[in-house]
């Protein structure tokens, strides 16, 4: 019964399977002999947390269930996928052995899955067709109804058909069981079978069914590596080679490198083999864009079509690439021919996207398959800045500030402790030891609104009687803008001079108020040797809280909504230690924003916006005010200097600055003392 059975059907199927077998393998290799080309990287570390990965967040799609519609569709598809599987195997085994079953199949177990199949065939139409109403009828904005995404529908489809017809034929011709086990298949054999069908249409049925089955399933599999569908094959191993490091810190640059010829990523194969993986990997779901503050401000950055942009060079690329004598060379010359197609930095991705990013992550935290943007999007603005000064024109006032004075601002650097003056504070260079060293940061030390903050959180130690101290004019910028903006020698230089003032004095753990200072001095600074015990005032204060050291007794009527800082946030995870220190203070009523904690959207500061103009599409800050309005607080708050800047900036450009006002922690709960 079995097509593959007689002459000439098992010679038939020999060949399709094989030469389809051939073509797949083909692709795959030179997918993956095109990543031979690119740049080491190490992502078989801490084994146990990535297999803890594929469980969370393959088999648990956690991240796309957070979209409860949409993920549930996919749910369907993927376990649909799974329960398929061992039927393929058995179809495909058929062909090569007529007569082949899996062993368990003549057990109750093998009922079990019959059950199981037959019921996510049915399940997957049923997710198809919803996929292609949302995508075709519903239409979000972040979903172009593509021939591909048409295509690979249709795919899955035919493949849940034809398995059921193989089922339903079989049923038909008496070959299989009674269909107690296949509800499905069996009323579409009973409908087929009341329309009069004899034994040759259930032959025929079957048949067809069955080389369908295997038609479409080779056609798919050489169609996945040439499509977005390809993330079928990559997604797997993508989460679990995620990136396990701290979030926050970007790649080390050796500068000393004599034998390197640029720095930054100027050229597609300068990419480590993982971020051209993340290429391959891209579902193009548009979750990334769908998240980025600059997308949907109206800049250039699209994350999404940056990736698919990328996807195209690299594989347009890839004849060139592959034509080379060496696997390891990273050159622009191969067999003596140099690249005359599209430069990557510049052309397929424009220097205005580069820009654009605020480096706050929110890209990576909702996508599902873990790819990665910013270090990319740093590792380009690195060869802009290092090798062609090809950056905005007002960055270079702030390059310039930050070598000469140590702050952005460019103010001098000996009046960077002037606002301690008569405050009878520690320094560290008089006193050399303190139980906390406050690292005030740029923006606490010069900005006159950010003095204020300051000032609470001093007025807050002085209270408890904390024995703390600062560094003075000792202190430097910790360098967070200049890395995230590209110019890794100005960072480097910075957190080396700061590491060397740092060890120069006995503390328990540095304290800021700054979460890019708090990140940057965290996760960064060990790169260099510096490895401190780092708190952010956010940690602190509520673990004063806790011991009840801290007592807030003044009672407020202030609505308040709390705007998350990405560099708090999405970087470092802390998100409850800020709404307990607000829910601490007496009359204080919280609500949140409808993107709030791991959805926030950026102010608008971060990867050196802040000292940037603004000249394309809407302004972020604004935006990010207008989501606080709407929950119609008198009060917004905040735990990061830029943050507050910003969104007491677009309280000015919406006429509300009197009748909302924007506070730091420390100053809400040292006013509430």
């Amino acid at each position: 019964m079995v097509p593959t059975a007689h002459f000439p059907g098992n010679i038939i199927f020999y060949l399709i399977f094989l030469g389809g077998l051939g073509v797949f393998s083909y692709l795959i290799y030179t997918r993956i002999r095109l990543l031979l080309f690119t740049q080491k990287e190490d992502r078989l570390s801490q084994i146990g947390e990535r297999i803890k990965s594929i469980l969370v967040f393959v088999f648990g799609q956690r991240r796309l269930l957070n979209e409860p519609f949409p993920g549930v569709i996919h749910l369907l598809i993927f376990y649909g996928f799974i329960a398929f599987s061992l039927g393929t195997i058995t179809i495909i085994g058929e062909g090569w052995y007529p007569g082949f079953s899996l062993p368990f199949m003549d057990s109750p177990l093998g009922n079990i899955y019959l059950l199981v199949k037959d019921s996510f065939a049915l399940l997957v139409i049923i997710a198809i067709v919803l996929a292609a109403y949302r995508r075709w009828i519903v239409r979000p904005a972040r979903l172009e109804p593509s021939l591909d995404a048409a295509l690979c529908l249709l795919f899955i489809f035919f493949l849940m058909v034809t398995d059921l017809s193989i089922v339903a034929g079989r049923i038909g011709l008496g070959t299989e069981s009674s269909g107690l086990w296949t509800p499905a298949a069996l009323t579409i054999s009973q409908i087929i079978a009341g329309s009069g069908a004899t034994e040759a249409g259930f032959r025929t049925l079957y048949q067809v069914g069955w080389w369908g089955h295997v038609l479409f399933l080779l056609s798919f599999l050489i169609y996945l590596p040439l499509s977005k569908h390809f993330h079928v094959i990559t997604a797997i191993p993508n989460v679990f080679l995620r990136y396990l490091g701290p979030r926050g810190a970007l790649t080390k640059l050796n500068l000393e490198d004599e034998s390197a010829e640029t720095f930054g990523v100027c050229k597609v194969e300068e990419f480590t083999w993982k971020q051209c993986f993340d290429f391959y990997t891209c579902t193009e779901c548009g979750r990334c864009s769908d998240n980025c503050p600059a997308y949907r401000s109206d800049k250039p950055l699209h994350p999404k079509m940056m990736t698919v942009n990328l996807r195209h060079h690299l594989l347009d690329k890839a004849p060139f690439l592959l034509s080379k004598n060496s696997n390891t060379a990273v050159t622009d010359s191969g067999n003596g021919q140099e690249w005359n197609g599209a430069a990557m930095v510049g052309a397929v991705v424009g220097d205005d996207e580069l820009w654009a990013c605020t480096t706050c992550r929110n890209c990576e935290e909702q996508c599902p398959v873990f790819i990665e943007y910013v270090q990319r999007i740093v590792d380009m603005r690195r060869y802009l800045v290092l090798m062609e000064s090809r950056f905005p024109a007002e960055l270079t006032a702030t390059f310039k500030n930050m070598e000469n004075q140590s702050n952005p601002w460019g103010l001098g650097y000996t009046n960077r402790a002037d606002w301690a003056e008569g405050l009878n504070i520690k320094l560290m260079p008089e006193v050399g030891e303190a139980d906390i060293l406050y690292y005030v940061g740029c923006a606490g030390s010069y900005d006159d609104r950010n003095k204020k903050v300051t000032l609470s959180l001093v007025n807050i130690l002085k209270s408890l009687g904390i024995d703390f101290a600062i560094l003075g004019i000792e202190e430097k910028c910790c360098g967070d803008a200049a890395r995230r903006i590209g110019n890794e020698y100005l960072f480097q230089t910075l957190a080396q001079e700061n590491i060397e003032v740092l060890k120069n004095y006995k503390f328990k753990k540095i304290l800021t108020a700054c979460p890019h200072c708090y990140n940057t001095l965290k996760n960064e600074y060990p790169q260099f040797g510096g490895n401190f015990q780092v708190v952010h005032h956010s940690e602190f204060l509520i673990d004063l809280l806790d011991k009840g050291m801290l007592k807030p007794a003044r009672s407020f009527d202030m609505t308040i909504t709390y705007h998350d800082s990405c560099y708090l946030g999405r970087y470092n995870d802390i998100y409850d230690a800020q709404r307990r220190i607000l829910s601490a203070i007496p009359g204080v009523k919280l609500v949140e924003m409808e993107r709030n904690k791991a959805r926030s959207i950026c102010c608008g500061a971060g990867g050196g916006r802040m000292w940037m103009e603004e000249h394309l599409g809407k302004r972020i800050n604004v935006m990010r005010t207008e989501e606080a309005l709407k929950v119609n607080p008198n009060t917004i708050g905040t735990a990061c200097p830029y943050c507050l800047t910003m969104l007491e900036d677009g309280l000015k450009a919406k006429d509300m600055e009197e009748a909302v006002k924007t506070m730091d922690l420390a100053e809400l709960l040292n006013n509430a003392l």
